[in-house]
Formats: C-alpha cells, structure tokens, sequence
C-alpha cells in the first residue's frame, strides 16, 4: 500500500527501533511507496512513511530493494562532499559520505546479506539509513 509522506522533523528525528519479522508488512508498504514515487527518490526509510522501524528501501540500479537493520560494517577510509534532496524535506542540504560502504542486513525473507556499495548507491544507503538513525541532513 502506497503511504503518505512524512514531513513532520519531529518524526524523523526520531531513532528507529530494530525491525522483525512482524514488521514485513511495513517494509511491502515502504517499497510500494518507494515505487510510486520512482520517478524522483532513490530511497526511503521507514519513517518517512510514520512507522518507525529500521527498515530502508533503496533502488540498486533498476531494482527495488529492502534492507532490514541494516548496518554499516566497514567503509572507505575517504568522503567526499555533497549535496542531497529528500523527499520529506524541501530543498537540498551539505553532508558528506563515505565513497563505499559494506552494508549487513537482512532481507524480506529475512536472510542475512553483507554486500559492498560504491558511488551513488552507496550514497544512498548512506542518507536513509541516517534516517533511521534520526538524522535530517
């Protein structure tokens, strides 16, 4: 089900609590969300649509995936500076990212996963999971 966008900074600074099994049904509505609006955001968080879940959706290349608790486990010793948009914010605000990032997490059938991600992906991954964290760029 598609969900209305958050746009109240005191829900998205909120932390995010560790997702279950029992928060499957979040994590559908986070990608058919994600997927509605395709057109302009590469990723979203679950507090972006009011449930306030570890749960990230993010598109690697053309295709939608969901990450649960996911976590940063390495990442490059450099950043860079950078620009972002959200969609529950208006304008774009400075922050800097790591260039790659080796991500765990599970995944919707809730196997455990621990992938690498560089450039714009790992970008992204980088802004929703600090959603997650409660922090608004």
């Amino acid at each position: 089900m598609v969900r209305e966008i958050v746009k109240d900074t005191f829900m998205l600074m909120k932390k995010s609590l560790p997702a279950s099994r029992a928060d499957l049904s979040a994590a559908r509505d986070l990608l058919d969300t994600l997927k509605f609006h395709s057109a302009g955001c590469a990723g979203m968080a679950a507090n972006m649509i009011g449930v306030n879940k570890n749960i990230i959706a993010v598109f690697i290349g053309e295709v939608p995936v969901v990450m649960l608790n996911p976590r940063v486990v390495s990442h490059s010793p450099e950043s860079y500076d950078t620009e972002e948009g959200c969609l529950s914010l208006t304008g774009t605000r400075k922050t800097s990212r790591w260039y790659t990032v080796e991500v765990e997490y599970y995944d919707m059938m809730m196997k455990k996963h621990r992938i690498n991600y560089s450039g714009f992906t790992a970008e992204v991954i980088q802004h929703e999971m600090d959603h997650c964290s409660g922090i608004i760029i």
